[in-house]
């Protein structure tokens, strides 16, 4: 049996950073090779398997920015000028007749002949039809020339791109009915011990219910992942050893509540008769155990139990991980700088992320930190950091990272 490689006590705990960056660059972290072709409806969420090219200009042809009125500005001379055709989007016009304007609304073809458009407010219809333009106007004016927006074969998303709805939208106006991504990453999600029960059923002496189980399967679904759910594994290590051996095909094994060499870690003993794993002793908090090594070649994560601990160290560990998987290029969160609405007095030797509100233009937070309180994150719509040895009062600026970035 492979022997546990745990951190001894007297070692320094590993930073943050330490620990995202031995993560991101371990051989099991490379982008996953598979594609597939799915349909653009299908693809929220996916990530580009290749760069996406234009295949036509955008737009094709010049258009006009404006309804109003298209023509010559050499035959401008002060005199009105009579309409001679109505343009409408998705209609072919004619060419400008010399001396004439041309009635044109918002995203129609111009005429050939014709080098800018007057907005319909910047004229006057006379009696007899003719119009009358009332400002002076400049080449261009109004028009979207051809390839404005991008031309044809131009990138216009790279490679490890992750498609939302802009990004969907930008291929369909291209023209593109399908797109190649990278395959879902596959995790599998355990959850151990005897004292987890599921919602709706009712509680034994000394059980809780699997808040963990739900939280993360539903964050793997948002990220894109294909998730097999394999619900609570008893605190037997016969039955431990079946589920594991049933697992197959996956990219990651995820469980929470670590994976310890306790009397009743039966997974952490089962995981180890096949593979090997390493305790992590991180300088974060809430958090601070985190697991990882593999199980016959399948890397393992392993989340502290609480259920803040693992939100944090999920979203700030375990997503980038998924990401790099994906193949997303830049999996940093975005975070923001704000004012501190509260007081912290004692400064800690672990890097603390705090479940907080903005309110006022300041940064509030709830009044319970402990790591096992998931309504503090319910409550909160981010994390505050705060540094190691620091102790943030009122107005001061503290870093501050939306729920709404990990998440999504």
């Amino acid at each position: 049996m492979p022997l546990v490689a745990e951190v001894p006590a007297a070692q320094p705990l590993m930073p943050v950073e330490q620990a995202l960056e031995r993560l991101l660059t371990l051989a099991e972290a490379a982008p996953i090779s598979d594609t597939e072709c799915v349909a653009l409806a299908h693809a929220e969420g996916r990530v580009l398997a290749c760069d996406l090219v234009a295949s036509l200009d955008l737009p094709p042809w010049p258009n006009s920015a404006m309804d109003g009125y298209a023509l010559r500005l050499a035959d401008l001379q002060g005199e009105p000028l009579p309409v001679s055709q109505r343009i409408f989007a998705g209609h072919a016009p004619a060419p400008l007749q010399a001396g004439t304007c041309a009635r044109i609304f918002t995203g129609a073809p111009m005429p050939a002949g014709a080098d800018c458009v007057e907005m319909q407010e910047n004229t006057q219809t006379l009696e007899d039809g003719r119009v009358r333009f009332l400002q002076a106007l400049a080449p261009a004016q109004n028009v979207r020339p051809q390839g404005q927006e991008t031309c044809k074969g131009e990138q216009v998303l790279a490679k490890g791109t992750r498609l939302g709805p802009i990004e969907l939208g930008l291929a369909a106006s291209l023209g593109h009915e399908q797109l190649q991504v990278v395959r879902r990453v596959r995790v599998a999600v355990l959850s151990t011990g005897d004292e987890l029960v599921e919602p709706g059923l009712p509680l034994g002496p000394g059980q809780i219910y699997n808040s963990n189980r739900r939280l993360l399967v539903s964050w793997l679904q948002r990220l894109g992942c294909e998730v097999k759910d394999m619900g609570i594994l008893p605190d037997d290590l016969a039955r431990t050893r079946a589920c594991l051996a049933g697992l197959g095909d996956v990219d990651l094994i995820l469980s929470t509540g670590g994976v310890s060499v306790g009397e009743a870690d039966y997974l952490g003993a089962a995981l180890r008769e096949a593979g090997e794993l390493a305790l992590w002793k991180l300088a974060i908090k809430p958090g601070k155990p985190l697991t990882f090594g593999h199980y016959r070649g399948v890397p393992v994560i392993g989340l502290p139990g609480n259920p803040a601990s693992t939100l944090v160290t999920f979203g700030l560990l375990t997503r980038p991980y998924l990401l790099r998987r994906q193949g997303v290029c830049d999996v940093t969160p975005l975070r923001f700088d704000v004012a501190a609405g509260f007081q912290w007095t004692k400064a800690g030797t672990r890097r603390e992320y705090l479940r907080g509100r903005i309110e006022g233009g300041q940064v509030h937070i709830y009044k319970n930190q402990s790591s096992g309180v998931l309504r503090s994150a319910a409550w909160a719509d981010g994390l505050v950091e705060v540094r190691e040895g620091t102790t943030p009062k009122p107005g001061d600026s503290v870093s501050f990272i939306p729920l709404s970035e990990l998440l999504g």
